[in-house]
Order: structure tokens, then C-alpha cells, then sequence
């Protein structure tokens, strides 16, 4: 028989009862969807429906109430009718305890009431008060509360039974209420571990403890065009003369009239054109932004730095910009690093091609005599590549994890970041398989597998460097974005750099030294600085107060940003002017650290993929080095020192490896049309030096042959035997340049 609902005008839902339960509530998150069907006078809750014992749903999806016939329903009402609850001590308890020997009967709102276990799934068993399972508490557990991961109010680590602890994260604690309504708006599609994103194991563990996950999409999906806000971008150009003859309001992809947004505020543009913009990976800000940086004393004007080469060849030059960095600070315990003041030597170290700057804790506010800061820089370098072969060994214990079973990404350069994301996140991806990678848009690119594979583990440390992700110009720390903490992007982002560590892509390098202690030592144990924020109304108004004069100032501040001190938790009476110190301090804690404790600590879980984040741990100096630093850029003494030459009996070793540092030399010294950059990329695929190093190591041979080969399966550079240094260098020209050029074209 098929069952139709009817509600005639007459009828009203609200003061039916549930045949079962013989309540009125309506209340779905707790008795589920109330039904009434007025042809069969029939009204009942379907959670007590589900859970009453004597009843099974005998009939097809569409039969009687979602497979429950009308003349069960009927029997078990009668059923019930004798049972006295032992709970409300009324007639009509539908729901038995399933532990053997125990005969109590209760209705399903009084088995919530007294806290007995309805478990929803299986046989869809009940468990009173006296018999329901419990989780396991074991005597290391920490007793003091913590956060619960969804409402982020405090939880008692309490075995009660309005508790719950997750079953694959030690520290992961919630409210059964959160929990439950978590889970009947994720669906079961949707519903996983907040902290480390595992779904089995979470999902069994949250059902045998009375979580009821409904089997359908989550409810966010369901609602028609409910991300379309976020599709709506700024796409105005604001400069006080825009030279774009199609108007401020025309954008052109990939080209000078794209419109590039104020890296703070996001609600003023330019085109690219109209700022002189190089690259739309150079940052902007626009002129309500920079005045308020002037007006807080922490803007400076940043000049574009133009290094041309002394010597030019066929009319190339050097050009290096600077970004904009924030004000720069120099960590407690860490050693000072200095940045070359010299153009001379700058223009030697920085390569034409390359896109890196120096990290933010390479800058000085202090003037230094030339001798003293390069002889700083000199020892913070040395100190940096001894590191770095530290994590280089370490990277390669963790890489024996590595098996020869591969997985394929298929990637298009032009939306890396969606690619990267799904090919992560397919069935048969695993961080242990080796990584062959595929650009479908990359016709004429070099088909090596090494190649493809360096060139995407670059383009996604690039965009993750520059993604919502992350906040702030050069140190940076993790931002605060709601919609990735449900769509789990701070775990993946995580795991993607592990996973790029271990399988030879570069060093993120953008790390702030207090992202990077809280990942080691845990927040609880670092202290943040102003610098680390990077809202500049937030920076202003700590700013304010902490620069506060007088007692009557520093409560007239407080006094303006007192919504924002309540959001923080940090509204409170100040008496004396020396309040303000700790006032400072806790606002920088509230807002650099505990307002990111989700994607912090799902951050750190993706980092724990093979176990990087264990090796972190163990060595914080070594991997700061490649986390917190960006990579140093190529010298001939770093491509000397990376190649191993070899070369058959009867060729000149001497002479040949003479005329190989020589041209290194040129090289790096501007005197070639090619750079060191390019040099590394013709031998290897990539144009940077992996942190775990190349596998094999790069090698040089010399030998009888006409032009220079660069062999990338073998990392193997085979070079010309030539009569005179004139002749070696020009053929090493033609060859890496035209090669070069054929893969870019």
C-alpha cells in the first residue's frame, strides 16, 4: 500500500502526538522529522520509529513510512501500549535495552532525557543508562579542559555523557551536542574527524556512541547557489589615471590590463599597467592602505630596485624587485642575518631569472659598516648550508619509505592549485607511491618525468605562498579562512609540503619563525610579535595601546576598540598604565594564535604525512633552515660544488674542468646570455637545488663530441674536449639557450 501525506487547513502538526512517545515536540535535531498522515490518524517522530524493538521495516522505500507498513506500525503501538516506562513510569515505552538480562523499557525522548545510547545503525540498538558503551580513558589522559574543535567553548576530559573524545586524534575533544548537530549537517558524506579529517574509524566510533549520521549529502550542498557571493571579485582599477583605453572596469587575463587587488584590503585595484607592474605576483596596496602604514610608523616606501649587470650581452640586463616586506624583526635566540648592502655583490648572488627574495629575518633596521655586515652574512650563510645538509640526509631516511609503485597526476599549470588538490585527494593517490607527473597543457615541454615533477612541486609551493591560506608579506603565518577549515585545505596544504620535502621539491622557505615554533614546540609555548600580524587594522590598534602615554589615552583606545577587545576575550578594567603590556601580549595571542587553533592544528596534522613533522620536532634548527629561509641562490661555487666530474683516460681532466669553472664564473658574474639557473635546468629539469638534494647526483663527463648533452634521467652533463676556453663557452651558449628555448616556446 502506498502512503500519501495529507494536511488538510484544519489540521495542525503542532498539537498532534507522536503515537509512540505521545509528545507534541517538533523537534527534528532531537526526535527527527515529525510525520503526520491525516487519512490513517497517525502522527509519529521517526527516530521513535526507528528505535522501537518490536518493529522492521518490511516493505520498499516507498511503502508506509520509509519502508515501515502502516499495520506494523499499528502492532507496535499496541505492543508498547503494556510497557510502563522506567523512566516517566507512563504507559506506552516502545524502546527496550538490548543488554541481556535487563528489562527496562523507555520512550526514545526519555532515553535521551537520562542519557541512555541509541545507536543508528545495524540493528539499531538501545543501551540504557546503566549498560551503554563508554569510551575508553586511559590514566595519561591530560584532565585539564581543552577547546572543543567545533563550538571552540571549553571541554571537561570528563568520561560523562556529555562528552566525547575522538578516536584517531589524542587531543581532540567535543561536546556530544556539537557533535551531533555537526553530523546532521555534514551527512555522511561530510562527516569526519574536524581535526585530522579521518572518516572510517571517526564515523564507526560517533555511531557506537549514539551520533545519528543521516545517509544524504550535506546540507550546505543542498542549498541552491550558496557560494555564489564568493564567485564575485573586485574588478575596478582606482589609480588616479588609469591608461587603459577600454575603461578601469576592463580585465584581461595573463596580460598588462589584468586587474591586480590591494594585497590588504582586497576592495581597491589597478591594472597592472597603470601601477607599472611587472608581474601580477608583485604585491600592491593602495593609497588608504599605505596611508595608514605612514600614519602608524610602520609603512616605508618600497623602491624598486633595478641591478643591471655591468657587463651586457646582446642588450640583456639584470632586474631584480624587491616585494614589499613587513617590518622586519629579529627573533629572540635566533641568529641576526644581514642583507648585502652592496649592489655589487647582490648582482653577483641573485640570478636574472630567479623569483625569491631573502627572508624577512635577513633585514636590518640598523646601519652597519659594509666589512661587518657582509662578514655577518657570510657566517649566517655557512651556518644556513650546514643545516641544510642536515635536512638533506634526514629527508632521505624518510624517503626509504618511498616504493617504486607510482601514482599519476595529471596537471594543467594554468589551475594548479584545483589539480594539486584532486589529484591529492584520488583513491589511489598515497604520499609513499613515487609522483610521475603529466602537464596536459604543455605540449612541447620536456617529457622527463623529473622535470614535470620539479616544475609542479614549484608551482604549488608558489601559489600556496600566495594563497588565502597564508597572511602576511614574507614571514608568514596561517590565516584564518573558514571556508578551507570545512573544506579540510589547511590539511591538505600540510601534507602537500610534506609530500614536496620528501619527493624532491623545493623548500617553502615563507614560513614565519613563529608559524614554524608553533608547529615545533606547540602554541601554547610561543610568544608572538606585533609584526605577526598582518590585519593593519588589528596591527594599528595593538599598536595604539602599546604606545599609549598616559592612563586617560590608553582608556580612551580601549574605549574605541572595545567590540573588538570582547570578540578577544580581552575586555577588562585597566587601572595603570603598565596593564597595557600584558593587554598587548594577550591580544597578540588571541589573534596570531588562538584564532587559528583549527587550521593550525589540521595544519600540523597534514604536515605529520611521512613523518615530517616528527623530524621537525627532532631537529628544529636544521628544517628552520629550509622553512623559514628561502633557498640561497646559485653561485658557481654552489654548481661546482654539486657536480662530481668525471672523464675517460685519455681526456685533459685538468684543462676541462678549468675551462667548466671558468665559465661558471662568467656566468655568474653577468658575462652570458644564459644563468646558473638555466645551467641546472638543462642537466637536471629543475632549476632549483631540492632540499633532499638530486637522485643520482649530478655528474660531468668529458668527452669527444661536438655540443654539450644534458642527460636528466641521469642528471649527467656531457661536455665538449676543446682547444681553447673561447670555443668551450660558445658552444655551451648555443646549445643551453637554444634548448632552453625550443622547452619555453
Amino acid at each position: 500500500e502506498e502512503l500519501r501525506m495529507s494536511k488538510p487547513n484544519n489540521f495542525d502538526i503542532q498539537s498532534t502526538f507522536c503515537v509512540l512517545c505521545g509528545r507534541t515536540d517538533d523537534c527534528p535535531e532531537k526526535y527527527g522529522e515529525k510525520r503526520t498522515y491525516a487519512e490513517y490518524d497517525l502522527t509519529v517522530h521517526y527516530y521513535c520509529l526507528l528505535m522501537s524493538s518490536g518493529i522492521w521495516q518490511r516493505g520498499e522505500e516507498d511503502e508506509g513510512v520509509d519502508g515501515f507498513l502502516i499495520t506494523d506500525i499499528r502492532k507496535e503501538v499496541n505492543r508498547a501500549a503494556k510497557l510502563k516506562c522506567n523512566i516517566c513510569k507512563k504507559k506506552g515505552a516502545s524502546i527496550g535495552c538490548v543488554a541481556p538480562k535487563c528489562k527496562r523499557s523507555y520512550h526514545f525522548p526519555c532515553g535521551l532525557q537520562r542519557e541512555c545510547i541509541f545507536q543508528f545503525m545495524e540493528d539499531f540498538r538501545s543501551y540504557c543508562w546503566e549498560h551503554r558503551p563508554v569510551q575508553k580513558f586511559t590514566d595519561k589522559e591530560p584532565r585539564e579542559a581543552s577547546q572543543c574543535t567545533i563550538c571552540l567553548d571549553l571541554v571537561e576530559h570528563l568520561p560523562v555523557y556529555t562528552v566525547l573524545k575522538s578516536p584517531c586524534c589524542k587531543n581532540a575533544w567535543f561536546h556530544r551536542e556539537c557533535l551531533q548537530y555537526q553530523a546532521l549537517s555534514a551527512g555522511i558524506f561530510f562527516f569526519r574527524c574536524t581535526v585530522c579529517n579521518n572518516k572510517d574509524k571517526f564515523q564507526k566510533e560517533m555511531l557506537r556512541m549514539g551520533i545519528h549520521i543521516p545517509e544524504r549529502d550535506a546540507s550546505w550542498e543542498l542549498e541552491e547557489n550558496a557560494y555564489q557571493d564568493l564567485l564575485h571579485c573586485y574588478q575596478h582599477c582606482d589609480v588616479k589615471r588609469c591608461l587603459c583605453k577600454k575603461g578601469r572596469d576592463y580585465n584581461e587575463p595573463d596580460s598588462k590590463w589584468e586587474i591586480k587587488r590591494c594585497q590588504y584590503c582586497g576592495s581597491r585595484g589597478t591594472h597592472l599597467a597603470c601601477s607599472s607592474m611587472k608581474s601580477w605576483e608583485q604585491n600592491w596596496e593602495c593609497v588608504e592602505c599605505r596611508s595608514i602604514f605612514a600614519k602608524s610608523g610602520k609603512y616605508s616606501k618600497r623602491k624598486k630596485r633595478a641591478l643591471a649587470t655591468s657587463e651586457k650581452t646582446n642588450g640583456t640586463t639584470c632586474l631584480l624587485e624587491e616585494p614589499p616586506p613587513k617590518s622586519p624583526r629579529q627573533s629572540s635566540g635566533s641568529p641576526r642575518n644581514f642583507l648585502l648592502q652592496s649592489s655589487k655583490i647582490m648582482c653577483q648572488n641573485l640570478s636574472p631569472c630567479s623569483h625569491l627574495e631573502l627572508p624577512a629575518s635577513d633585514r636590518v633596521t640598523m646601519s652597519l659598516s659594509p666589512v661587518k655586515s657582509n662578514r655577518n652574512w657570510s657566517l649566517t650563510q655557512k651556518h644556513l648550508r650546514e643545516q641544510r645538509r642536515e635536512v638533506c640526509n634526514i629527508l632521505k631516511e624518510l624517503k626509504v619509505q618511498v616504493k617504486t609503485k607510482t601514482t599519476r597526476l595529471n596537471i594543467n599549470a594554468e589551475n594548479i592549485w584545483s589539480n594539486a588538490l584532486k589529484g591529492f585527494r584520488q583513491r589511489n593517490f598515497s604520499p609513499t607511491n613515487t609522483i610521475e607527473v603529466n602537464f596536459s597543457n604543455c605540449k612541447n615541454r620536456s617529457n622527463t618525468s623529473a622535470a614535470s615533477k620539479h616544475h609542479f612541486f614549484q608551482l604549488l609551493m608558489l601559489h600556496l605562498q600566495n594563497s588565502s591560506l597564508f597572511e602576511g608579506s614574507s614571514g608568514k603565518n596561517l590565516s584564518l579562512d573558514f571556508q578551507a577549515v570545512k573544506e579540510n585545505l589547511y590539511f591538505e596544504a600540510g601534507k602537500m609540503i610534506a609530500v614536496s620535502l620528501v619527493h624532491g621539491g623545493p623548500s617553502p622557505g615563507f614560513f614565519s619563525k613563529t608559524l614554524f615554533d608553533c608547529l615545533v614546540y606547540g602554541p601554547e609555548n610561543v610568544k608572538p610579535a606585533l609584526e605577526d600580524v598582518a590585519d593593519v587594522d588589528v596591527a594599528q590598534t595593538i599598536q595604539m595601546i602599546k604606545y599609549a602615554n598616559s592612563l586617560s589615552s590608553l582608556q580612551s583606545t580601549l574605549q574605541d576598540c572595545c567590540e573588538f577587545l570582547a570578540a578577544a576575550g580581552c575586555l577588562r578594567p585597566v587601572t595603570a598604565l603598565c596593564d597595557k603590556n600584558m593587554l598587548v601580549n594577550d591580544i597578540l595571542i588571541y589573534h596570531v594564535i588562538k584564532r587559528i587553533t583549527l587550521p593550525l592544528e589540521s595544519f600540523r596534522q597534514g604536515l605529520k604525512t611521512l613523518g615530517v613533522l616528527e623530524k621537525m620536532q627532532m631537529h628544529p634548527d636544521a628544517f628552520s633552515s629550509i622553512l623559514c629561509h628561502k633557498p640561497e641562490r646559485l653561485s658557481a661555487e654552489t654548481i661546482c660544488d654539486l657536480f662530481t666530474i668525471h672523464s675517460s683516460s685519455d681526456v685533459n681532466k685538468l684543462k676541462g674542468a678549468d675551462f667548466w669553472m671558468g665559465y661558471l664564473q662568467d656566468v655568474e658574474s653577468g658575462e652570458s646570455v644564459v644563468t646558473l639557473e638555466d645551467i641546472l635546468l638543462f642537466v637536471t629539469g629543475s632549476c632549483y637545488i631540492p632540499s633532499i638534494g638530486f637522485d643520482p647526483e649530478p655528474t660531468i663527463k668529458f668527452l669527444h663530441i661536438r655540443f654539450p648533452i644534458g642527460k636528466r634521467l641521469l642528471n649527467c652533463l656531457e661536455l665538449p674536449v676543446t682547444k681553447t676556453y673561447q670555443q668551450f663557452k660558445n658552444k655551451m651558449e648555443l646549445t643551453i639557450r637554444n634548448t632552453l628555448r625550443v622547452e619555453r616556446e
